[in-house]
């Protein structure tokens, strides 16, 4: 279980609409609360099994592209977007929580970064622990369907989230820059040829998002760490975070970390599998003998 914690990340967030994380005792008080839309991230069976009381099942496929029309992670288009989420209760009014069931950090944040994106950010926020703990504290779980009533919503996309593939060519030789490759180092190396060119993007420092949990591999390191790792990989203050990893997923908990830390953070959406395949930007490729 990942534990997202206010203490831990030497954060004082108190709990109003613009928190980023919430805590169990925070959502406990309001879950009967008009307006509160709970959405839980994860498989089908383990929300089936048992999920907080009026939450709903997100697969985040649901807020995503098709598969066909490109990498496989990227944003959905604000009016397919806006219908998943009104037929899920949201409206212009709600206040929004998400939760990982076990182990699905990675996708909560990016889902929280697409809610963010889509202009619901001063009203989004993830449960500090997940159903991790929401179970540990004894609090109340059930496997009964919410009754939902559709919302009426308008969104209102942002232009400071995301980042294509031209905006990166512009942004990777910049000095106030950090662009940062979040997958595993044997990607970054090109050791790995999972990619039609295998290396990484040129400019780009290495910051495996696994780096960013302790020994336990589902909780966030200490702020002061986290902050050194994200400075270790060239994010000095003042500087702007450009983010990316395969698809998009991986990437999602490095500009997580990085916003809870106060950087202006962008993600390239397409990541790594698209650059790859786009023969007009470089790649740096393993050394040669």
């Amino acid at each position: 279980m990942l534990t997202l914690s206010l203490t831990v990340l030497g954060l004082v967030l108190k709990p109003s609409p613009d928190s980023m994380l919430v805590s169990t005792t925070w959502l406990a008080e309001r879950l009967t609360q008009p307006g509160l839309v709970l959405l839980q991230i994860g498989t089908q069976s383990e929300f089936t099994a048992a999920h907080i009381p009026g939450a709903q099942f997100l697969n985040m496929r649901d807020l995503a592209a098709p598969r066909g029309d490109g990498p496989a992670l990227e944003l959905p288009t604000p009016e397919a977007a806006e219908a998943w989420l009104e037929a899920h209760g949201v409206s212009d009014d709600s206040r929004i929580v998400l939760y990982w069931g076990s182990d699905w950090v990675t996708p909560t944040a990016r889902m929280y970064l697409t809610l963010y994106w889509a202009g619901l950010g001063d009203r989004t926020s993830i449960l500090d622990g997940g159903m991790g703990a929401w179970r540990a504290e004894g609090r109340q779980v059930t496997t009964d369907t919410a009754v939902v009533t559709p919302g009426r919503l308008t969104l209102h996309p942002r232009s400071d989230v995301i980042v294509t593939a031209a905006e990166v060519e512009g942004l990777r030789t910049r000095s106030d820059v950090a662009l940062i490759d979040a997958r595993d180092s044997v990607f970054y190396l090109g050791q790995d040829t999972n990619h039609v060119r295998p290396g990484h993007i040129p400019g780009a420092r290495s910051l495996p998002f696994g780096s960013l949990f302790d020994e336990n591999p589902d909780r966030y390191k200490p702020r002061d760490a986290l902050a050194g790792l994200l400075r270790g990989a060239g994010a000095e203050a003042g500087k702007q975070v450009v983010v990316y990893c395969h698809i998009g997923q991986q990437a999602s908990s490095v500009w997580l970390a990085a916003k809870l830390l106060g950087y202006d953070v962008r993600l390239y959406d397409g990541s790594f599998t698209e650059w790859t395949t786009l023969q007009q930007y470089p790649v740096e490729g393993p050394a040669r003998p």
